[in-house]
């Protein structure tokens, strides 16, 4: 006994489904990454700089 095939639309097969939830996903890790590089840059970069001088004393 076989399984039924999946009726999927727009003929596509479950290895181009399989393909494109795969790009999706890289896609979607990549842009993580570099948004949480880019947060650690800019966080690392102000952390670095000095203080500004104020006049009052800080309690």
């Amino acid at each position: 006994m076989t399984a039924p095939a999946l009726d999927l639309p727009l003929g596509l097969g479950v290895n181009n489904v399989l393909a494109i939830v795969a790009a999706a996903l890289l896609v979607f890790v990549s842009g993580g990454v570099i948004y949480l590089s880019t947060v650690e840059w800019r966080d690392r970069r102000r952390r670095q700089q000095p203080l500004p001088a104020s006049g009052r004393a800080r309690r």
